[in-house]
């Protein structure tokens, strides 16, 4: 093989995704650069393929990725691998990528799975436009900050989300964006692979009742032109009682409410409480 950085996309769930030429790269390569070798060694076991690995993740990158590049200066070839999809998505990566090219070491891709495409694709949302923002932050207020930034776009949006966060994310989702459609696609190409096309309010409400498991991919619907209109007041009461009825307090839902709407929180409390 060439001495080359090979960018290869490994199975995101099911190990048969694999492509061939995948799985001819890993055996004729020098050595692997692994996000975690735990996981990658049962990839190559599964392929019955023995091969040097280094670890190659985020904390150990800097110093990780110098040691890398300088091999294939000297002539190795490496394949730089995530746990699951194509690395530099939403994994480590991009940063020995770049680093990569800005020191003329030649990149090639050998494509394989992305959750990004495979949860669009089944998802039947609008797919013409669509942008990928990742995770959303652990920290309540950054995660906040993030979606009001992007509440007016238009494309479809696609983020990852662990089922921990699930939850707290789906309701701050409400409350910035209002009641959207969304698909919740669930441990893709795996056993259990399921998708559900509901509304924003439908998916907390049944996720409330139903704990989450496994790996999400959630797929919002941009903002529509007939949405640059805010609610009415009747409108906006009528989302602060569906609120109400998926366990919200009374202010917490006139607050949402007002969020979506554009409407004084006071005036649809006002509504909520006189019945």
């Amino acid at each position: 093989m060439s001495a080359k950085l090979y960018v290869v996309g490994t199975p995101i769930g099911n190990l048969g995704d694999l492509s061939p030429r995948a799985a001819e790269v890993l055996e004729s390569c020098d050595f692997i650069a692994a996000e975690d070798t735990r996981v990658t060694v049962k990839l190559l076991n599964h392929l019955g393929i023995k091969k040097e690995m280094i670890s190659y993740y985020e904390h150990n990158k800097k110093d990780k990725g110098k040691q890398i590049l300088s091999r294939i200066a000297n002539g190795e070839a490496c394949v730089l691998v995530s746990d699951a999809g194509m690395p530099a998505i939403s994994d480590p990566g991009q940063e020995l990528v770049d680093e990569a090219h800005n020191a003329g070491i030649p990149v090639e891709s050998v494509p394989g799975p992305s959750a990004v495409v495979t949860a669009l694709a089944i998802s039947g949302m609008p797919s013409g436009r669509f942008c990928f923002e990742g995770f959303l932050s652990v920290n309540k207020p950054a995660r906040k900050r993030h979606l009001e930034e992007i509440k007016n776009e238009k494309r479809t949006m696609i983020f990852y989300e662990a089922p921990h966060k699930l939850l707290a994310t789906l309701k701050d989702m409400l409350e910035c964006f209002g009641d959207r459609k969304i698909a919740v696609c669930r441990e893709l190409t795996k056993l259990h692979e399921t998708v559900m096309r509901v509304s924003l309010l439908e998916a907390l409400k049944y996720f409330e009742h139903n704990a989450p498991k496994g790996e999400f991919v959630l797929i919002i619907s941009g903002k529509e032109e007939e949405e640059e209109e805010k609610l009415t007041l009747t409108d906006a009461t009528a989302l602060a009682k569906r609120l109400i009825e998926s366990g919200e307090s009374v202010s917490s839902a006139a607050k949402q409410a007002a969020a979506a709407s554009g409407i004084r929180k006071s005036e649809i409390y006002k509504l909520l409480i006189e019945g």
